[in-house]
């Protein structure tokens, strides 16, 4: 017999954390379709089926809720990437390129319709607050430091040249990788995402060096 401590009696699976948790999940999933300032919130609770109450309950805002959702998916593509970066045994360039496979078949499972939720976001970046604008800025850091210690693997193992500057490659990854998943919406087909991992890739094998010569 499993006996209860004082207080209150446990919650049910439908409030508490649980409805929290759905309410977060939802609304990261529509954001990544609309962006922020196109989400209801009422079409949230509605496809959601809680009462609005509840939302209000957990979050004292929209901006509050935004920002548990920005949290929310910085988690997520977290693991995502430590799974596929980590991945010791493939080889560091071969687990990039594991990553961009992933993100293809991902968008072409919803039709095109989702994409990167810090993209969407960012198209609205003049309307965002200071405190989601800085979540999304960190968020994004943390996407960069984690291709910096790819790029670095990748550099010890004999994949790239000794003098690419693979802190700027970094950065310029996720800028470029950004805008082809906007144009991949766009087009509603995944090549404009393989074609810049292509470029992308060709960069780091044969970067490109700019030479000066004397008369």
């Amino acid at each position: 017999m499993v006996r209860r401590g004082r207080g209150r009696p446990p919650r049910s699976h439908s409030d508490g954390h649980v409805t929290r948790s759905v309410i977060v999940r939802r609304g990261t999933e529509m954001m990544t379709e609309t962006g922020f300032f196109s989400t209801s919130i009422d079409q949230l609770l509605t496809t959601a089926g809680i009462p609005k109450g509840s939302f209000y309950h957990y979050f004292s805002s929209k901006e509050d809720f935004g920002l548990a959702v920005v949290e929310n998916y910085a988690d997520y593509f977290g693991r995502k990437l430590s799974r596929l970066f980590e991945n010791t045994g493939r080889a560091p360039l071969i687990r990039l390129a594991d990553f961009v496979a992933e993100a293809a078949a991902g968008m072409e499972r919803y039709a095109f319709q989702r994409g990167c939720l810090l993209g969407n976001l960012g198209q609205e970046v003049t309307l965002l607050s200071p405190e989601m604008r800085e979540k999304i800025t960190a968020t994004l850091q943390d996407w960069e430091d984690r291709l910096l210690v790819l790029l670095q693997e990748a550099r010890a193992s004999g994949e790239l040249k000794a003098r690419l500057n693979i802190e700027d490659s970094a950065a310029c990854f996720w800028t470029g990788w950004e805008g082809a998943v906007l144009v991949a919406r766009l087009r509603r087909s995944s090549r404009p995402m393989e074609n810049f991992f292509t470029i992308y890739l060709g960069t780091l094998q044969s970067p490109f060096t700019l030479q000066t010569e004397g008369p």
